[in-house]
Protein backbone atom coordinates (compact mmCIF):
# COMPACT_ATOMS: atom_id res chain seq x y z
CA UNK A 1 0.00 0.00 0.00
CA UNK A 2 1.37 3.24 -0.79
CA UNK A 3 1.90 6.14 1.72
CA UNK A 4 -0.49 8.87 1.84
CA UNK A 5 -0.16 12.36 1.68
CA UNK A 6 -0.94 14.86 4.62
CA UNK A 7 -4.78 15.02 5.68
CA UNK A 8 -6.46 17.93 3.95
CA UNK A 9 -9.88 17.25 4.77
CA UNK A 10 -11.84 15.21 7.06
CA UNK A 11 -15.29 15.26 8.83
CA UNK A 12 -16.15 13.87 12.59
CA UNK A 13 -19.54 12.29 13.43
CA UNK A 14 -21.75 14.28 11.05
CA UNK A 15 -24.97 13.66 11.16
CA UNK A 16 -27.81 15.67 9.34
CA UNK A 17 -31.64 15.52 10.06
CA UNK A 18 -33.91 17.19 7.89
CA UNK A 19 -36.66 19.27 9.46
CA UNK A 20 -39.40 16.70 8.00
CA UNK A 21 -37.24 14.19 10.31
CA UNK A 22 -35.06 11.85 8.00
CA UNK A 23 -31.89 11.87 8.93
CA UNK A 24 -29.24 11.28 5.96
CA UNK A 25 -26.49 11.04 7.82
CA UNK A 26 -25.44 9.32 11.00
CA UNK A 27 -22.06 10.10 12.57
CA UNK A 28 -20.28 9.76 9.24
CA UNK A 29 -16.34 10.15 9.75
CA UNK A 30 -14.28 10.95 6.45
CA UNK A 31 -11.14 12.04 5.47
CA UNK A 32 -9.00 13.07 2.33
CA UNK A 33 -5.32 13.12 2.05
CA UNK A 34 -3.21 15.64 -0.12
CA UNK A 35 -2.93 14.16 -4.00
CA UNK A 36 -5.60 11.37 -3.37
CA UNK A 37 -8.69 10.93 -5.58
CA UNK A 38 -10.97 9.08 -2.82
CA UNK A 39 -14.66 7.49 -4.03
CA UNK A 40 -17.90 7.58 -2.69
CA UNK A 41 -20.50 5.20 -3.31
CA UNK A 42 -23.49 4.54 -2.00
CA UNK A 43 -27.02 3.29 -2.78
CA UNK A 44 -29.74 6.26 -3.87
CA UNK A 45 -30.66 7.61 -0.14
CA UNK A 46 -27.22 6.50 1.27
CA UNK A 47 -26.18 10.29 2.26
CA UNK A 48 -23.68 10.38 -0.58
CA UNK A 49 -24.82 14.12 -1.87
CA UNK A 50 -26.09 15.22 1.97
CA UNK A 51 -22.44 14.84 2.59
CA UNK A 52 -20.76 16.34 -0.32
CA UNK A 53 -23.02 19.57 0.06
CA UNK A 54 -22.47 19.88 3.67
CA UNK A 55 -18.62 19.58 2.56
CA UNK A 56 -19.58 22.33 -0.57
CA UNK A 57 -21.57 24.73 1.70
CA UNK A 58 -25.10 24.22 0.77
CA UNK A 59 -26.06 22.54 3.67
CA UNK A 60 -25.28 22.82 7.19
CA UNK A 61 -24.87 20.02 9.18
CA UNK A 62 -26.92 18.79 12.35
CA UNK A 63 -23.97 17.96 14.28
CA UNK A 64 -20.31 16.77 13.96
CA UNK A 65 -16.82 18.71 12.57
CA UNK A 66 -15.65 19.62 9.10
CA UNK A 67 -12.11 20.28 8.87
CA UNK A 68 -9.42 21.30 6.18
CA UNK A 69 -6.22 21.62 6.06
CA UNK A 70 -6.29 20.37 9.96
CA UNK A 71 -8.36 23.49 11.39
CA UNK A 72 -12.05 23.09 11.90
CA UNK A 73 -13.78 24.85 9.48
CA UNK A 74 -17.54 26.57 9.59
CA UNK A 75 -18.83 26.36 5.84
CA UNK A 76 -21.78 27.86 5.89
CA UNK A 77 -22.12 29.06 2.45
CA UNK A 78 -20.46 27.74 -1.03
CA UNK A 79 -18.55 30.80 -1.22
CA UNK A 80 -16.33 29.98 2.39
CA UNK A 81 -15.90 27.05 1.14
CA UNK A 82 -13.71 28.05 -2.37
CA UNK A 83 -11.79 30.35 -0.02
CA UNK A 84 -11.00 26.87 2.06
CA UNK A 85 -10.42 25.78 -1.47
CA UNK A 86 -13.04 23.19 -1.60
CA UNK A 87 -15.21 23.27 -4.96
CA UNK A 88 -18.13 21.09 -6.29
CA UNK A 89 -18.46 20.26 -9.92
CA UNK A 90 -22.32 19.05 -9.88
CA UNK A 91 -23.87 16.65 -11.90
CA UNK A 92 -25.63 18.90 -13.52
CA UNK A 93 -23.92 21.84 -15.10
CA UNK A 94 -24.38 24.98 -13.21
CA UNK A 95 -22.97 27.06 -16.86
CA UNK A 96 -25.22 29.94 -18.16
CA UNK A 97 -25.97 28.78 -21.49
CA UNK A 98 -25.87 31.24 -23.48
CA UNK A 99 -22.51 33.07 -21.72
CA UNK A 100 -19.26 32.13 -23.51
CA UNK A 101 -16.88 29.57 -21.87
CA UNK A 102 -14.80 32.66 -20.84
CA UNK A 103 -17.52 34.21 -19.00
CA UNK A 104 -18.89 31.53 -17.34
CA UNK A 105 -15.23 30.66 -15.62
CA UNK A 106 -15.08 34.55 -14.59
CA UNK A 107 -18.71 34.74 -13.19
CA UNK A 108 -18.60 35.40 -9.57
CA UNK A 109 -15.32 36.88 -9.42
CA UNK A 110 -13.63 39.83 -9.34
CA UNK A 111 -12.90 39.88 -13.17
CA UNK A 112 -14.73 41.87 -15.33
CA UNK A 113 -14.37 39.60 -18.59
CA UNK A 114 -14.51 42.79 -20.87
CA UNK A 115 -12.64 44.93 -18.39
CA UNK A 116 -9.10 46.10 -17.91
CA UNK A 117 -7.92 42.43 -16.13
CA UNK A 118 -9.79 40.11 -18.60
CA UNK A 119 -6.19 39.57 -21.05
CA UNK A 120 -4.51 38.40 -18.01
CA UNK A 121 -7.15 36.48 -16.75
CA UNK A 122 -7.74 34.93 -20.05
CA UNK A 123 -3.98 33.99 -19.94
CA UNK A 124 -3.80 32.63 -16.90
CA UNK A 125 -6.84 30.53 -17.54
CA UNK A 126 -5.25 29.50 -20.91
CA UNK A 127 -1.92 28.32 -18.97
CA UNK A 128 -4.28 25.89 -16.87
CA UNK A 129 -6.42 24.68 -19.43
CA UNK A 130 -2.72 23.80 -20.88
CA UNK A 131 -1.05 22.62 -17.89
CA UNK A 132 -4.00 20.46 -16.92
CA UNK A 133 -4.98 19.31 -20.43
CA UNK A 134 -8.08 20.85 -20.31
CA UNK A 135 -8.81 22.26 -23.80
CA UNK A 136 -11.79 25.24 -24.35
CA UNK A 137 -12.57 27.48 -27.18
CA UNK A 138 -12.88 29.91 -24.43
CA UNK A 139 -15.20 32.39 -26.88
CA UNK A 140 -17.88 29.64 -27.30
CA UNK A 141 -21.21 29.71 -26.11
CA UNK A 142 -21.75 26.98 -23.37
CA UNK A 143 -24.76 25.91 -25.37
CA UNK A 144 -22.79 25.52 -28.23
CA UNK A 145 -20.36 23.30 -26.55
CA UNK A 146 -20.45 19.58 -26.16
CA UNK A 147 -21.33 18.32 -23.11
CA UNK A 148 -17.64 16.89 -22.07
CA UNK A 149 -16.64 20.59 -22.78
CA UNK A 150 -19.09 22.36 -20.71
CA UNK A 151 -17.53 19.91 -18.08
CA UNK A 152 -14.32 20.91 -18.99
CA UNK A 153 -15.51 24.69 -18.25
CA UNK A 154 -16.63 24.01 -14.94
CA UNK A 155 -13.32 22.06 -13.79
CA UNK A 156 -11.87 25.74 -15.14
CA UNK A 157 -13.85 27.23 -13.21
CA UNK A 158 -13.00 25.43 -9.98
CA UNK A 159 -8.90 25.86 -10.60
CA UNK A 160 -9.19 29.01 -11.49
CA UNK A 161 -10.20 29.68 -8.19
CA UNK A 162 -7.77 27.88 -6.62
CA UNK A 163 -9.33 25.25 -5.41
CA UNK A 164 -7.51 22.33 -4.21
CA UNK A 165 -9.84 19.83 -3.58
CA UNK A 166 -12.92 19.14 -5.91
CA UNK A 167 -16.01 17.03 -5.23
CA UNK A 168 -16.94 15.27 -9.08
CA UNK A 169 -20.75 14.27 -8.32
CA UNK A 170 -21.61 11.59 -11.06
CA UNK A 171 -19.05 13.39 -13.54
CA UNK A 172 -19.41 10.66 -16.84
CA UNK A 173 -22.77 10.35 -16.39
CA UNK A 174 -23.50 12.45 -19.63
CA UNK A 175 -19.50 11.46 -21.55
CA UNK A 176 -18.45 9.57 -24.13
CA UNK A 177 -16.11 6.84 -23.55
CA UNK A 178 -13.09 9.45 -24.81
CA UNK A 179 -14.17 11.90 -22.94
CA UNK A 180 -14.36 9.83 -19.91
CA UNK A 181 -10.40 8.59 -20.90
CA UNK A 182 -9.80 12.69 -21.01
CA UNK A 183 -11.47 12.95 -17.81
CA UNK A 184 -9.51 10.69 -15.99
CA UNK A 185 -6.36 11.81 -17.85
CA UNK A 186 -6.97 15.51 -16.43
CA UNK A 187 -7.72 14.16 -13.03
CA UNK A 188 -4.49 12.49 -12.91
CA UNK A 189 -2.63 15.60 -13.51
CA UNK A 190 -4.43 17.06 -11.13
CA UNK A 191 -3.37 14.73 -8.77
CA UNK A 192 -0.14 14.94 -9.96
CA UNK A 193 0.26 18.75 -8.91
CA UNK A 194 -0.78 17.41 -5.08
CA UNK A 195 -4.75 18.55 -5.56
CA UNK A 196 -7.44 16.49 -3.91
CA UNK A 197 -10.91 15.06 -4.82
CA UNK A 198 -13.69 12.68 -4.07
CA UNK A 199 -15.26 11.36 -6.51
CA UNK A 200 -19.07 10.34 -6.17
CA UNK A 201 -20.45 7.91 -8.57
CA UNK A 202 -22.74 4.50 -9.47
CA UNK A 203 -20.12 3.31 -11.68
CA UNK A 204 -18.21 0.63 -10.21
CA UNK A 205 -15.13 -0.32 -12.99
CA UNK A 206 -14.62 3.84 -13.15
CA UNK A 207 -14.65 4.38 -9.01
CA UNK A 208 -11.99 1.11 -9.28
CA UNK A 209 -10.21 2.55 -12.52
CA UNK A 210 -9.53 6.34 -11.44
CA UNK A 211 -9.20 6.00 -7.39
CA UNK A 212 -6.92 5.38 -4.68
CA UNK A 213 -9.46 4.36 -1.60
CA UNK A 214 -12.84 4.02 -1.95
CA UNK A 215 -15.43 4.73 1.24
CA UNK A 216 -19.03 3.43 1.13
CA UNK A 217 -22.13 4.71 2.64
CA UNK A 218 -25.23 2.74 3.44
CA UNK A 219 -28.17 4.20 5.11
CA UNK A 220 -26.24 7.05 6.09
CA UNK A 221 -23.25 5.66 8.04
CA UNK A 222 -20.17 4.29 6.79
CA UNK A 223 -20.29 0.55 5.69
CA UNK A 224 -16.78 0.25 5.25
CA UNK A 225 -13.55 1.50 3.95
CA UNK A 226 -10.97 0.11 0.92
CA UNK A 227 -7.90 0.23 -0.95
CA UNK A 228 -9.28 0.67 -4.41
CA UNK A 229 -5.96 -1.86 -5.22
CA UNK A 230 -7.88 -4.54 -2.93
CA UNK A 231 -11.43 -4.30 -4.41
CA UNK A 232 -13.89 -5.52 -6.94
CA UNK A 233 -16.89 -4.83 -7.98
CA UNK A 234 -18.75 -6.99 -6.32
CA UNK A 235 -17.23 -6.76 -2.99
CA UNK A 236 -17.99 -3.20 -3.37
CA UNK A 237 -21.35 -3.48 -4.44
CA UNK A 238 -21.66 -5.91 -1.15
CA UNK A 239 -20.50 -3.56 1.12
CA UNK A 240 -23.58 -0.89 -0.87
CA UNK A 241 -26.38 -2.91 -0.80
CA UNK A 242 -25.36 -5.75 2.34
CA UNK A 243 -26.01 -8.63 0.71
CA UNK A 244 -23.97 -10.07 -2.90
CA UNK A 245 -25.22 -8.72 -6.16
CA UNK A 246 -25.00 -10.86 -9.30
CA UNK A 247 -24.27 -8.50 -12.18
CA UNK A 248 -24.38 -11.33 -15.03
CA UNK A 249 -27.98 -10.60 -16.84
CA UNK A 250 -28.82 -13.46 -18.36
CA UNK A 251 -30.21 -12.16 -22.15
CA UNK A 252 -31.79 -14.98 -24.04
CA UNK A 253 -31.57 -14.89 -27.38
CA UNK A 254 -34.15 -12.41 -29.22
CA UNK A 255 -37.09 -14.32 -31.37
CA UNK A 256 -37.86 -10.80 -33.29
CA UNK A 257 -41.47 -11.03 -34.51
CA UNK A 258 -43.40 -8.25 -36.48
CA UNK A 259 -42.82 -4.67 -35.99
CA UNK A 260 -45.04 -2.79 -33.08
CA UNK A 261 -43.63 0.59 -33.39
CA UNK A 262 -42.73 2.09 -36.70
CA UNK A 263 -40.87 5.64 -37.37
CA UNK A 264 -40.32 7.57 -40.55
CA UNK A 265 -38.85 10.54 -41.48
CA UNK A 266 -39.36 12.08 -38.30
CA UNK A 267 -38.65 15.44 -37.87
CA UNK A 268 -38.85 17.36 -34.13
CA UNK A 269 -38.51 20.87 -33.28
CA UNK A 270 -36.58 21.88 -29.88
CA UNK A 271 -37.47 24.84 -27.64
CA UNK A 272 -35.72 27.29 -29.65
CA UNK A 273 -37.38 26.54 -32.82
CA UNK A 274 -34.61 24.75 -34.07
CA UNK A 275 -34.90 21.01 -35.77
CA UNK A 276 -33.85 18.68 -32.61
CA UNK A 277 -34.61 15.10 -34.27
CA UNK A 278 -33.90 15.44 -38.47
CA UNK A 279 -35.49 12.60 -40.65
CA UNK A 280 -35.07 9.77 -38.09
CA UNK A 281 -36.67 6.31 -39.59
CA UNK A 282 -36.36 3.00 -37.42
CA UNK A 283 -38.36 0.20 -36.07
CA UNK A 284 -38.77 -1.54 -32.83
CA UNK A 285 -40.03 -5.01 -33.27
CA UNK A 286 -41.86 -7.48 -30.94
CA UNK A 287 -39.68 -9.49 -28.84
CA UNK A 288 -36.74 -6.97 -29.04
CA UNK A 289 -34.84 -3.88 -27.22
CA UNK A 290 -33.97 -1.56 -29.40
CA UNK A 291 -31.08 0.39 -28.10
CA UNK A 292 -31.01 4.51 -28.72
CA UNK A 293 -27.39 5.71 -27.54
CA UNK A 294 -26.10 8.94 -27.74
CA UNK A 295 -24.42 11.87 -25.47
CA UNK A 296 -27.46 13.77 -23.77
CA UNK A 297 -28.41 17.21 -25.95
CA UNK A 298 -28.78 15.37 -29.06
CA UNK A 299 -32.20 14.73 -29.82
CA UNK A 300 -32.97 12.16 -27.81
CA UNK A 301 -35.24 14.33 -25.40
CA UNK A 302 -37.66 15.65 -28.19
CA UNK A 303 -37.31 12.05 -29.43
CA UNK A 304 -39.31 10.72 -26.85
CA UNK A 305 -41.45 13.65 -26.29
CA UNK A 306 -42.62 13.06 -30.13
CA UNK A 307 -43.10 9.87 -29.21
CA UNK A 308 -45.03 9.83 -25.88
CA UNK A 309 -47.36 12.18 -27.16
CA UNK A 310 -46.12 15.52 -25.13
CA UNK A 311 -44.50 17.29 -28.43
CA UNK A 312 -46.01 17.35 -31.62
CA UNK A 313 -43.55 16.11 -34.37
CA UNK A 314 -43.34 18.90 -37.75
CA UNK A 315 -43.19 16.38 -39.84
CA UNK A 316 -42.77 12.26 -40.76
CA UNK A 317 -45.21 9.19 -39.15
CA UNK A 318 -45.39 7.41 -35.98
CA UNK A 319 -47.08 4.30 -36.25
CA UNK A 320 -47.31 1.84 -33.31
CA UNK A 321 -49.36 -1.79 -34.30
CA UNK A 322 -50.25 -0.12 -37.57
CA UNK A 323 -52.02 3.14 -35.59
CA UNK A 324 -50.87 6.42 -36.59
CA UNK A 325 -49.96 8.22 -33.80
CA UNK A 326 -48.42 11.03 -34.66
CA UNK A 327 -51.48 13.64 -33.17
CA UNK A 328 -52.30 11.50 -30.05
CA UNK A 329 -51.90 13.22 -26.93
CA UNK A 330 -49.73 11.60 -24.18
CA UNK A 331 -52.95 10.14 -22.83
CA UNK A 332 -54.41 8.97 -25.86
CA UNK A 333 -51.53 6.89 -26.89
CA UNK A 334 -51.29 5.42 -23.25
CA UNK A 335 -54.97 3.85 -23.94
CA UNK A 336 -53.13 1.59 -26.76
CA UNK A 337 -51.13 -0.73 -24.51
CA UNK A 338 -48.24 1.37 -23.95
CA UNK A 339 -45.62 1.90 -21.09
CA UNK A 340 -44.11 5.34 -21.18
CA UNK A 341 -40.79 5.78 -18.72
CA UNK A 342 -39.73 9.80 -19.07
CA UNK A 343 -35.92 10.22 -18.97
CA UNK A 344 -36.67 12.90 -15.86
CA UNK A 345 -39.00 10.88 -13.05
CA UNK A 346 -38.75 14.35 -11.29
CA UNK A 347 -40.75 16.26 -13.64
CA UNK A 348 -42.78 14.12 -15.93
CA UNK A 349 -42.82 10.90 -13.84
CA UNK A 350 -44.04 11.94 -10.65
CA UNK A 351 -45.84 14.38 -8.76
CA UNK A 352 -43.39 14.87 -5.79
CA UNK A 353 -45.73 16.27 -3.41
CA UNK A 354 -48.61 13.47 -3.70
CA UNK A 355 -48.45 10.13 -2.20
CA UNK A 356 -47.63 7.05 -3.21
CA UNK A 357 -51.08 5.55 -3.98
CA UNK A 358 -52.31 8.53 -5.94
CA UNK A 359 -48.65 8.85 -8.01
CA UNK A 360 -48.86 4.60 -9.01
CA UNK A 361 -52.20 5.60 -11.01
CA UNK A 362 -51.11 8.67 -13.33
CA UNK A 363 -52.39 8.76 -16.30
CA UNK A 364 -54.40 6.14 -15.67
CA UNK A 365 -56.72 7.65 -13.13
CA UNK A 366 -59.52 7.47 -15.67
CA UNK A 367 -59.86 3.71 -15.80
CA UNK A 368 -63.17 1.89 -14.18
CA UNK A 369 -61.43 0.29 -12.00
CA UNK A 370 -60.12 3.02 -9.59
CA UNK A 371 -63.40 4.77 -9.72
CA UNK A 372 -66.27 4.63 -7.44
CA UNK A 373 -69.81 5.98 -8.20
CA UNK A 374 -69.72 8.66 -10.49
CA UNK A 375 -66.50 9.84 -11.34
CA UNK A 376 -65.02 10.11 -8.15
CA UNK A 377 -61.99 7.95 -7.28
CA UNK A 378 -62.46 4.77 -5.13
CA UNK A 379 -59.46 5.51 -2.65
CA UNK A 380 -59.48 2.01 -0.97
CA UNK A 381 -59.31 0.21 -4.41
CA UNK A 382 -56.07 2.81 -5.59
CA UNK A 383 -54.32 2.31 -2.25
CA UNK A 384 -54.75 -1.73 -2.40
CA UNK A 385 -53.39 -0.94 -6.22
CA UNK A 386 -50.29 1.16 -5.28
CA UNK A 387 -49.70 -1.69 -2.15
CA UNK A 388 -49.55 -4.65 -4.64
CA UNK A 389 -47.02 -2.33 -6.26
CA UNK A 390 -44.87 -1.55 -3.34
CA UNK A 391 -44.90 -5.41 -2.56
CA UNK A 392 -44.61 -6.59 -5.92
CA UNK A 393 -41.76 -4.28 -7.41
CA UNK A 394 -39.85 -4.45 -3.96
CA UNK A 395 -40.55 -0.76 -3.40
CA UNK A 396 -38.86 0.72 -0.18
CA UNK A 397 -41.50 3.12 1.23
CA UNK A 398 -43.57 3.48 4.59
CA UNK A 399 -46.84 2.60 2.58
CA UNK A 400 -48.78 3.89 -0.02
CA UNK A 401 -49.55 7.24 1.71
CA UNK A 402 -46.16 8.08 1.92
CA UNK A 403 -45.51 11.53 -0.41
CA UNK A 404 -43.31 10.85 -3.70
CA UNK A 405 -40.18 12.88 -2.14
CA UNK A 406 -39.58 10.77 0.94
CA UNK A 407 -38.16 8.47 -1.11
CA UNK A 408 -34.74 7.88 -2.68
CA UNK A 409 -34.39 8.09 -6.63
CA UNK A 410 -33.90 4.32 -6.94
CA UNK A 411 -37.63 3.91 -5.17
CA UNK A 412 -39.09 6.93 -6.70
CA UNK A 413 -38.47 5.29 -10.45
CA UNK A 414 -39.41 1.64 -9.16
CA UNK A 415 -42.96 3.61 -8.63
CA UNK A 416 -42.66 5.26 -12.17
CA UNK A 417 -41.88 1.37 -13.50
CA UNK A 418 -43.87 -0.44 -11.75
CA UNK A 419 -46.40 2.14 -12.46
CA UNK A 420 -45.73 1.44 -16.97
CA UNK A 421 -45.03 -2.16 -16.70
CA UNK A 422 -48.04 -3.64 -14.41
CA UNK A 423 -50.29 -4.13 -17.07
CA UNK A 424 -48.33 -5.45 -19.44
CA UNK A 425 -48.09 -2.95 -21.56
CA UNK A 426 -47.10 -4.24 -25.71
CA UNK A 427 -44.30 -1.22 -26.39
CA UNK A 428 -42.67 -0.03 -23.49
CA UNK A 429 -40.25 3.16 -24.15
CA UNK A 430 -38.21 3.65 -21.33
CA UNK A 431 -36.21 6.78 -21.55
CA UNK A 432 -32.62 6.84 -19.53
CA UNK A 433 -34.63 4.32 -17.17
CA UNK A 434 -31.40 3.70 -14.54
CA UNK A 435 -30.22 7.35 -14.70
CA UNK A 436 -28.48 7.95 -11.41
CA UNK A 437 -29.41 4.58 -9.99
CA UNK A 438 -27.60 2.59 -7.90
CA UNK A 439 -26.53 -0.99 -8.92
CA UNK A 440 -28.92 -2.93 -7.10
CA UNK A 441 -31.89 -0.47 -8.64
CA UNK A 442 -30.19 -0.60 -11.68
CA UNK A 443 -30.02 -3.86 -11.87
CA UNK A 444 -33.75 -4.50 -10.98
CA UNK A 445 -35.06 -2.60 -13.38
CA UNK A 446 -32.54 -3.77 -16.12
CA UNK A 447 -34.23 -7.39 -15.96
CA UNK A 448 -37.70 -5.98 -15.73
CA UNK A 449 -37.01 -4.55 -19.08
CA UNK A 450 -35.71 -8.29 -20.29
CA UNK A 451 -38.53 -10.05 -19.03
CA UNK A 452 -41.03 -7.64 -20.75
CA UNK A 453 -39.15 -8.21 -24.13
CA UNK A 454 -38.64 -11.93 -23.72
CA UNK A 455 -42.51 -12.23 -23.05
CA UNK A 456 -42.97 -10.84 -26.82
CA UNK A 457 -43.54 -6.98 -26.19
CA UNK A 458 -41.31 -4.11 -28.13
CA UNK A 459 -38.97 -2.15 -25.87
CA UNK A 460 -37.43 0.61 -27.04
CA UNK A 461 -34.17 1.80 -24.47
CA UNK A 462 -33.18 5.81 -24.77
CA UNK A 463 -30.24 6.12 -23.01
CA UNK A 464 -26.61 7.72 -22.36
CA UNK A 465 -25.36 4.60 -20.60
CA UNK A 466 -23.52 2.86 -23.20
CA UNK A 467 -23.30 -0.12 -20.95
CA UNK A 468 -26.62 0.00 -20.68
CA UNK A 469 -27.72 -0.17 -24.62
CA UNK A 470 -24.82 -2.75 -25.24
CA UNK A 471 -25.73 -4.67 -21.75
CA UNK A 472 -29.99 -5.14 -23.39
CA UNK A 473 -30.22 -4.03 -26.45
CA UNK A 474 -30.48 -6.41 -29.67
CA UNK A 475 -30.37 -3.66 -31.96
CA UNK A 476 -28.60 -0.48 -31.43
CA UNK A 477 -28.98 3.13 -33.36
CA UNK A 478 -26.29 6.45 -32.17
CA UNK A 479 -28.07 9.23 -32.24
CA UNK A 480 -26.01 12.42 -33.17
CA UNK A 481 -26.74 15.74 -33.82
CA UNK A 482 -30.01 14.84 -34.60
CA UNK A 483 -29.65 11.91 -36.69
CA UNK A 484 -29.50 8.48 -36.47
CA UNK A 485 -26.13 7.95 -37.18
CA UNK A 486 -25.42 4.03 -37.67
CA UNK A 487 -27.96 1.47 -36.91
CA UNK A 488 -26.99 -2.41 -36.00
CA UNK A 489 -27.49 -5.40 -34.53
CA UNK A 490 -25.75 -5.46 -30.98
CA UNK A 491 -23.16 -8.11 -32.44
CA UNK A 492 -21.41 -5.71 -34.90
CA UNK A 493 -21.65 -2.62 -32.90
CA UNK A 494 -18.75 -3.54 -30.58
CA UNK A 495 -18.06 -0.80 -27.40
CA UNK A 496 -15.40 1.07 -29.61
CA UNK A 497 -17.32 1.66 -32.75
CA UNK A 498 -20.90 2.98 -30.21
CA UNK A 499 -18.07 5.21 -28.32
CA UNK A 500 -16.81 6.97 -31.39
CA UNK A 501 -20.51 7.07 -33.43
CA UNK A 502 -21.38 9.18 -29.78
CA UNK A 503 -18.63 11.66 -30.76
CA UNK A 504 -20.10 12.30 -34.28
CA UNK A 505 -16.87 9.75 -35.46
CA UNK A 506 -17.91 7.34 -38.33
CA UNK A 507 -15.43 4.25 -38.76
Amino acid sequence: MQSRGEEVLKTAAITKIYPDGTQALRGVDFDLARGEVHGLLGENGAGKTTLSKILSGILRPTSGDVFVNGKKAEVRHPKEALKLGVGMVHQHFTLVRNFTAFENILLGTDVNPKGAGASKARQEILALSKDVGLGVELDAKVEDLALGAQQRVELLKMLYRKVQILILDEPTSSLTAPETVDLFKAVRRLKEEGKSAIFITHKLNEVLEICDRITVLRHGEVSGRIEAANADTKTLARMMVGRDVVFDLVKEPSHAGDPILEVSDLVVRGNRGEDAVKGVSFAVRRGEIFGIAGVEGNGQTELEEALSGVRRPSRGKIKLGGLEISSLSNNEIRKHSVGLIPEDRRQMGLILDMSVAENSILGREWERRFRGQGIALAWAKVKDHASRLIRSFEILVKGPDSPAKSMSGGNQQKVVVSRELTDDPDFVLAAQPTRGLDVAASDYIRRLLLKTRDSGKGVLVISADLDEVLQLSDVIGVMYEGKLLEVGPTEKMTRHKVGMLMGGVKE
